[in-house]
């Protein structure tokens, strides 16, 4: 029994310890040990002695980037990294505030920026996002508050590449110094020197001295050519190159936010906004200026460039390196095409080289004075009915010019020009023309354009050139991507018809492929029209129970066959003398198409109907839009009389209601 005793008491003493240990709350040293996620900023740690030494006497926070972070990371790996990423306070989310000071020679700072989603709220650490729900605090040993954060890049500080001369010390310059002393720093091939003159020549010192927290655009030697753009430059343009009391990190920054520059006056207004593209597997990010107001010397319109190298932080904020300067409208629309062999509109201006160097469409782009490209993006051409367009090279230069209108129109032209009705604007292809809608979702601005049956966004409008301007869209225009169904569904401007087929399921064969289908649509503006003249026979065609009438009237518009007819086809084969008579599904559609002043209209029952949107092509079909409905006198009465019809039945089942009273009455 003695002997019992005395083994549980020495198990007691071996396990004690280990039940105190599970008691007590990790250590951020033990949490470091533990999180194998973390286990290649742990080993840079340990090199480094200040950390060490931090982590066991010091009240700290800790960023700590995972391995994945230190895989994707292509910057130096030095012992001193660790220390850009603690700092000797002890912060938690809460209290973090817009900066913090690291621990790093100089104590640069480190920028924090919250950013608000609908859905969420996310915390980055210069461009770092920082995983919330990983973030944790602890006292050690010495009863020293520690804070752990998980971050998901690794922390890149500005350094120089080599021993740092003791007369001109730079640790922790600001943007003033990192322009003044860019070349010891390690930014790699790139030079500042055309910029850096130009600020000492315009004595624009301040701007970039000033502190605070700004936004530094700074142009590489690279983007002054040719030489005479630097010439462009003024004191206005300088200030169009800075975000005063913002430090905007690509990744913390949402895309197409606006910011104001500090060229935002009563005379010239500036606002500056991040743009990001998928270019194959490279993610690229532009920086673009809007000039919303200008003057003389400064062209109104947006100059896009490319960030060459981002993210770069200083004591009063963070830069860029930006491919070219902002504000400068100094070259043609097919320069644009062709300034950078990656750019955002690389893949448009190979297609159009395909034609060769001599082609029709690229000698209007080079010689016209006043015109407006919209240009498909470099996604854009990817669609699989999109390459195999380009491959037929009539149908392309057809295409391409489905793109160009011969003049001037940047967007808040478009959007004046569509306040009182649908905007259209004559293309480069004969009786082709673009149709523009304007969405306005809270307080943004949409435009979206039609061309050939292909409904685009404009991703980015108004890039200006000396001949004009240029908007980047989503889609290639004129390469059908939709059914006759899907086209109705989608078109905004054709919700009625689209709602009038909802009845007895009529638009279910618009997405049959096996037939070819002519549709004449009647825009929503036709319909309000008719609704003026007749009212009660508009109302009726809504109703459940005239959903036959309803069917029969679309019938009438439908031609469903082995082929599909545009308007150029149907005026081959029925002019103003001699009519065509096509099968429809209800009774044969008979027709007479005239050309006039650029415009096509049809003949039917007496009545010429003016084609709105002609040859709006789809992947089974045509839809012509009208300005009228092929309605008749006797489907309005057809409609009346049902309603008629209606009201006598109803007041009959009123009578013998009533008589069935009186009887169960008496």
């Amino acid at each position: 029994m003695l002997h019992i005793m005395s083994g549980l008491i020495v198990l007691l003493f071996v396990i004690s310890p280990c039940l105190v240990i599970a008691d007590r709350k990790m250590t951020i040293a033990e949490k470091l040990q533990e999180d194998t996620d973390l286990s290649q900023f742990l080993a840079l740690l340990d090199r480094n002695m200040v950390a060490n030494m931090s982590l066991q006497y010091r009240q700290l926070t800790i960023f700590a980037p995972t391995n994945e972070a230190f895989q994707r990371y292509v910057g130096e790996m030095d012992d001193n990294l660790v220390l850009y990423h603690i700092s000797n306070l002890a912060t938690t989310l809460n209290n973090l505030d817009y900066a913090i000071s690291s621990e790093l020679d100089g104590n640069p700072p480190l920028w924090v920026t919250r950013r608000r989603d609908t859905m969420h709220d996310d915390i980055y650490v210069n461009n770092a996002k920082v995983f919330i729900t990983r973030s944790y605090q602890a006292v050690n040993q010495n009863g020293k508050l520690q804070v752990l954060h998980v971050i998901d890049q690794v922390l890149q500080p500005l350094q120089p590449h080599g021993p740092i001369s003791t007369s001109t010390p730079v640790y922790n310059p600001n943007a003033y110094q990192f322009l003044e002393h860019s070349d010891v720093f390690n930014i790699g091939q790139h030079r500042l020197r055309s910029f850096r003159q130009k600020v000492y020549q315009l004595q624009k010192k301040e701007v970039f001295n000033a502190d605070g927290r700004h936004t530094f655009f700074i142009p590489v030697d690279e983007g002054f050519k040719p030489t005479a753009r630097s010439d462009f430059i003024d004191e206005k343009v300088i200030d169009g190159h800075v975000i005063p009391h913002h430090v905007l990190f690509t990744k913390a920054t949402p895309d197409s936010q606006e910011f104001e520059s500090m060229a935002f006056s009563d005379n010239v207004k500036v606002i500056i906004s991040f743009s990001t593209t998928v270019n194959g597997q490279e993610e690229i990010t532009y920086v673009k200026s809007n000039t919303v107001a200008g003057d003389t010397k400064h062209s109104r319109g947006v100059v896009l460039a490319d960030i060459v190298r981002a993210n770069i932080p200083v004591k009063n904020g963070v830069v860029h390196l930006i491919q070219r300067p902002l504000m400068v409208v100094d070259t043609s629309v097919i320069d644009f095409l062709k300034e950078r062999e990656d750019g955002p509109l690389c893949k448009f201006y190979e297609v159009i080289m395909d034609l060769g160097e001599n082609n029709q469409f690229l000698k209007e782009l080079t010689l016209a004075k006043d015109i407006t490209l919209f240009a498909p993006s470099n996604e854009a051409w990817n669609e699989i009915t999109v390459q195999n367009l380009i491959r037929n090279h009539q149908k392309l230069k057809e295409i391409l010019n489905l793109h160009l209108v011969r003049e001037r129109l940047p967007m808040d032209a478009i959007i004046h020009n569509n306040m009182n009705q649908i905007y259209q604007a004559p293309t480069a292809a004969p009786r082709k023309y673009l149709y523009f809608n304007v969405l306005n979702t809270n307080s943004n601005q949409t435009l979206t354009v039609e061309g050939g049956g292909v409904n685009a966004t404009v991703t980015q409008p108004n890039i200006a050139a000396t001949n004009g301007f240029v908007h980047i869209i989503d889609r290639v225009l004129g390469v059908p991507y939709t059914t006759v169904f899907e086209k109705l569904k989608m078109d905004p401007m054709l919700n009625i018809t689209y709602n009038l087929g909802k009845r007895q399921m009529f638009n279910h064969q618009l997405n049959e492929m096996e037939h070819r289908y002519t549709y004449f649509v009647p825009r929503d503006h036709a319909w309000l029209k008719f609704q003026i003249r007749h009212p009660s026979a508009y109302k009726a065609l809504f109703r459940d129970d005239f959903g036959y009438y309803t069917k029969q009237i679309l019938e009438r518009h439908v031609i469903r066959a082995g082929r599909a007819y545009t308007v150029s086809d149907l005026k081959l084969l029925a002019n103003e003398t001699h009519p065509i008579i096509l099968p429809t599904t209800r009774d044969p559609l008979k027709l007479r198409v005239k050309e006039s002043d650029k415009n096509y209209y049809v003949e039917w029952n007496g009545h010429w109907i003016h084609v709105f949107r002609p040859d709006v092509e789809c992947t089974n079909g045509i839809i012509h839009v009208i300005d009228e409905p092929f309605v008749l006198e006797s489907d309005i009465r057809a409609t009346g009389s049902a309603d008629n019809t209606r009201i006598a039945y109803t007041y009959f089942l009123l009578l013998v209601s009533y008589a069935f009273v009186r009887i169960l009455g008496n």
